[in-house]
């Protein structure tokens, strides 16, 4: 098989990510067909297609996303290593969204017809891909709540936290900073604010210490008052399993 083996997977030593068993890291070789690398922009999934492929992001990030019928599109959320792809083809028979790479990205590939091997011959990688789902599920909540209760400097707030501690639990962090390659209409789409609001918001937060997003990067200035104007709770990001 090309690419990274499952034994040697730079992820799997990452505080985030639940660790493997013996009898999950061999059926996860068995699993995986190998790896596909595209650059910027690629479509790695497209709406009402029947994508034959199931994929873990290995590197680089990308996004989720709906086609509007004025050809406008609306991001979903976001695509960070680690995250699972392609379920919904798998369940439904077509993706009901789009996925896009913002960055260079590299994915472990897998068959969608294996998907039921892998619910019938290792039940707890099938309880894995459930509650990957229930994660989505309680996120998509979670952005819901704040679409409609938070205004736009908790919203920014609020996805800066869970961004950058997600990331600092994959490993990412260097120097208090992390790598956070999306455009403004990027965010501004996820979190229902204009691009005008989102960019008058950021310059406060750049302003008063609290946030610097920049080049590509997000610095956070005062974690714990960010997540006070957030209206969350600051705790680490709970371990979840790794496909």
């Amino acid at each position: 098989m090309a690419g990274t083996s499952c034994v040697k997977c730079p992820l799997r030593n990452r505080s985030l990510f639940t660790p493997f068993t013996d009898e999950e890291l061999e059926f996860m070789q068995s699993f995986k067909t190998g790896e596909m690398t595209v650059e910027p922009g690629t479509t790695l999934l497209l709406e009402g297609s029947n994508s034959p492929q199931l994929l873990t992001v290995l590197n680089g990030m990308g996004v989720r996303y709906t086609a509007m019928q004025n050809g406008r599109r609306q991001v979903i959320n976001f695509l960070f290593p680690g995250d699972f792809i392609g379920l919904q083809a798998g369940i439904f028979g077509e993706m009901k969204h789009s996925v896009e790479a913002t960055t260079a990205m590299t994915l472990c590939v897998f068959r969608r017809d294996d998907l039921w091997r892998l619910f019938r011959q290792n039940p707890a990688r099938g309880y894995d891909l459930t509650w990957i789902a229930a994660v989505e599920e309680h996120f998509l909540g979670e952005t819901i709540s704040s679409l409609g209760q938070r205004d736009a400097i908790q919203r920014i707030a609020w996805a800066f936290v869970r961004i950058f501690e997600r990331l600092k639990a994959s490993g990412m962090a260097t120097a208090g900073r992390v790598p956070l390659p999306f455009r403004q209409q990027d965010l501004a789409d996820a979190l229902g604010l204009s691009l005008v609001h989102t960019n008058k918001t950021l310059k406060v937060l750049r302003l008063t210490g609290l946030a610097r997003w920049s080049d590509g990067e997000l610095e956070i200035g005062r974690m714990a008052e960010l997540a006070e104007i957030a209206m969350i709770e600051l705790e680490k990001p709970q371990q979840r399993p790794l496909m």
